[in-house]
């Protein structure tokens, strides 16, 4: 291998099962990364770029068949390492940083623990300078209130600042190589823009970075080279520059196409084949006849909590919000902004402090319990964590048929055709039934959960960062499929995103939040185009961007 290489791979092949039932799903491929350099894999979900990712750090799994040329690291060929050796490469040489912050952080440590752990393994320092680097570490990741955060448990963070939590943990020991597994996957515009200038140092300070996203423009901005895969195996690959500017794969052509912030608002982004309404009929149930007024209403809605240090902070204060029917509310703001705690409240789950929530014009408190039981089976959740909100003894077609169950659709062949059907909708095939969550992707556990939450025949969907786990092109089926279930059955969305070019394709409204706070609202093409407050100005100059030039 040529010294300047960090990491060398040739002719690698991933493969899980055995005999008939032995799954390729990396093929012959090869990829090299120079120090300083960053190369990033795109591609659909599914496509082979984690498991990729993970053979470079040994964790394909037991059952993995890995067959490779070389696989070469700094010089050191990696195939057949023993699992000891491999501890002493992980977090001092290799830093990963995994797509799913909740399953890869220990739910009964601290986070203070967890990213003084590399800390503790591979470095000399005494436990006075262990902690002040861990909170060093978190105020460079973007974690708010570092001291406060380091002694809570991950369960007790939102999404964004978990993931960038585990940042801090993959770059705690600075390791000569980051793979970084969707980093800004769960992050808004300003934090994830943070994380790209702390990535962007990564690589300035001659350490390799092996960046797996779908996000193009986070790609344009980190990538010095891009390789495209498509089923297995690199379909294209070359400077970040050309790949963007002039893709020659159809495949790279696709998911180009596919960026919302590229397309006049509503356009359809992917190029898939028409949805059939009479389909959409067949899944869901027809739209209710709904009054003029609003369907769902937020009143001075107010909520705090208790923190590590007997605190009381306050997560959402005196929030105002309308739902007209047959409409999409967008709710943006950075991670821990109240966002998803107002959206709980909006469901029920969450009870407000003080203030009131209106369905159809009734507060939640004076519906009885068969019109309450009515409401909340018309109001349904997509999660921004959809692993987390799966059973996971549960097969997929487990938690469909507990769905249709409760949506009142008669046990059989009926229920199992819908499940099916349900699952076409969100393009995954009807064999994802008999596997359990754990065994998908995290873009497909999101396109389950969409298809769970579409099985009630709702009216109303809140939507909590339900395409920030989906590869470009999968997110465009998906904002297509709401725009289509929109346009035929009347659905009603509140859609929360960080990714402000999502909010803008899909909603008529925009509320921002800020520290719990609604601090602008309007219609969506005023706010873009003319914001008023700082922080929505701050928001949008922060988004990340695929120059015109490169579309």
């Amino acid at each position: 291998m040529s010294e300047e290489l960090l990491v060398d791979i040739r002719n690698l092949s991933v493969s899980f099962g055995a005999g008939s039932r032995r799954t390729t799903v990396v093929k012959d491929l090869s990829l090299q990364i120079a120090p300083g350099e960053c190369v990033a894999l795109v591609g659909e979900s599914g496509s082979g770029k984690s498991v990729t990712a993970r053979t470079l750090v040994g964790l394909t799994g037991h059952d993995a068949h890995v067959d490779a040329e070389r696989i070469e690291f700094a010089g050191r060929e990696l195939r057949g390492l023993p699992e000891r050796a491999w501890r002493r490469i992980r977090g001092a040489e290799i830093g990963f940083v995994l797509q799913d912050a909740l399953a890869s952080l220990d739910a009964l440590r601290t986070v203070g623990a967890e990213v003084a752990e590399p800390l503790r393994i591979h470095a000399r320092l005494t436990r006075r300078e262990r902690d002040a680097e861990v909170l060093r570490l978190l105020d460079a990741a973007g974690v708010p209130e570092p001291a406060i955060r380091a002694r809570q448990r991950p369960h007790e963070l939102s999404g964004g600042q978990r993931q960038r939590a585990l940042i801090a943990s993959a770059i705690a020991a600075s390791p000569r190589l980051i793979i970084a597994d969707e980093p800004t996957t769960a992050l808004d515009a300003t934090v994830a823009a943070q994380i790209i200038r702390l990535l962007g140092e990564v690589k300035a300070d001659g350490r390799g970075l092996l960046l797996v996203s779908h996000d193009l423009a986070v790609v344009a901005a980190l990538a010095d080279r891009i390789a495209v895969m498509h089923n297995g195996v690199i379909v294209e690959e070359g400077p970040a520059h050309q790949v963007l500017t002039a893709a020659l794969h159809p495949y790279t052509q696709d998911l180009l196409t596919a960026v919302p912030s590229m397309h006049p608002r509503g356009s359809t982004l992917s190029r898939g084949p028409a949805i059939d309404p009479a389909q959409l009929r067949r899944i869901a149930a027809p739209a209710r006849e709904v009054g003029a007024g609003p369907v769902l209403e937020a009143r001075a809605i107010t909520k705090s909590f208790l923190g590590p240090d007997r605190a009381h902070r306050t997560a959402v204060d005196g929030v105002d919000l309308t739902v007209q029917p047959g409409t999409t509310l967008g709710i943006v703001g950075e991670s821990g902004s109240g966002k998803t705690t107002t959206a709980r409240i909006l469901l029920g789950v969450e009870t407000a402090d003080s203030g009131e929530v209106r369905w159809k014009g009734t507060p939640w408190a004076e519906l009885g319990p068969a019109a309450r039981a009515r409401a909340r089976r018309s109001l349904q959740v997509v999660y921004q964590d959809p692993l987390a909100s799966f059973d996971p003894r549960y097969t997929v077609g487990r938690v469909l048929d507990e769905a249709l169950a409760a949506a009142g659709v008669a046990r059989g062949s009926e229920r199992v055709d819908r499940a099916e059907a349900l699952l076409g909708l969100v393009r995954l095939p009807a064999a994802a039934l008999s596997r359990r969550p754990i065994e998908l992707s995290g873009g497909q556990r999101q396109r389950v959960a969409i298809a769970r939450a579409l099985a009630a025949g709702p009216e109303v969907i809140v939507c909590d960062e339900p395409v920030s786990a989906l590869d470009v092109s999968v997110q465009a089926q998906v904002l297509d499929l709401l725009a289509a279930l929109q346009e035929e059955l009347g659905l009603t969305y509140v859609f929360i995103s960080h990714d402000l070019g999502v909010v803008h394709h899909i909603s008529d409204e925009v509320l921002v939040m800020k520290d719990g706070r609604v601090v602008e609202r309007g219609e969506t093409e005023s706010i873009f185009r003319s914001p008023q407050h700082p922080y929505t100005k701050s928001l949008l100059a922060a988004v990340p961007r695929i120059a015109p030039a490169n579309a």
